[in-house]
């Protein structure tokens, strides 16, 4: 029996977690990192620091929600390195393309088209998820990673100005280009299809 591990948790139960947790955690990773070697990567330090912490597992949260935890931090370090080490990408073509969707003082040029469905219930189609996904894998990684981790990870923008490195306003104008690049991408592509 490994000593490492407190009596409370048995190293079976810890392989038990991975066969029970590990595709999950993965599925999480994945969208965020947009790699799946990098996602499996996570997902096994995600593992090992378990192990290593086993000891302050106290049970107060599920083993799924406490391994997602620390997955998060696993991809928020993750993502400080990639940012950190690649060159920042040009925003000028992609701000064309915004300051194209309205007129001089601001105002749609065309308004948004009616979505005519509940946002919720469109989540949940899985043609929606692709082309999502889609989308988001159009936009440069700084404005894709800061809208991943506002609206899907639900971090503040303090939290993104951390990880990113970057200024306030500068946070406010990545959300907003990912936001509007998005709303144009889906707009085209699935709103508007027959």
């Amino acid at each position: 029996m490994n000593q490492d591990l407190p009596p409370a948790i048995a190293p079976n139960e810890m392989e038990a977690w991975v066969d029970d947790y590990g595709d999950y955690l993965y599925r999480f990773a994945l969208p965020r990192v947009q790699d799946p070697s990098t996602a499996e990567d996570l997902v096994q330090e995600t593992f090992l620091a378990a192990i290593r912490a086993i000891d302050r597992f106290e049970g107060r949260a599920s083993p799924r929600t406490w391994l997602t935890s620390i997955l998060k931090h696993k991809i928020v370090d993750h993502l400080r390195k990639v940012i950190r080490e690649r060159p920042m990408e040009p925003l000028t073509n992609q701000a064309d393309d915004i300051d194209a969707l309205f007129d001089q003082r601001g105002h749609w040029k065309a308004a948004p088209g009616d979505w005519a469905e509940n946002p919720a219930a469109l989540y949940e189609q899985k043609e929606f998820i692709n082309q999502l996904s889609q989308c988001l894998d159009k936009l440069p990684d700084r404005l894709r990673s800061a809208f991943v981790l506002r609206e899907l990870d639900g971090m503040s923008t303090a939290e993104i100005r951390e990880i990113l490195d970057i200024s306030e306003s500068n946070t406010w104008v990545m959300l907003y280009r990912a936001r509007m690049s998005l709303r144009n991408c889906l707009e085209v592509n699935w709103i508007s299809q027959p």
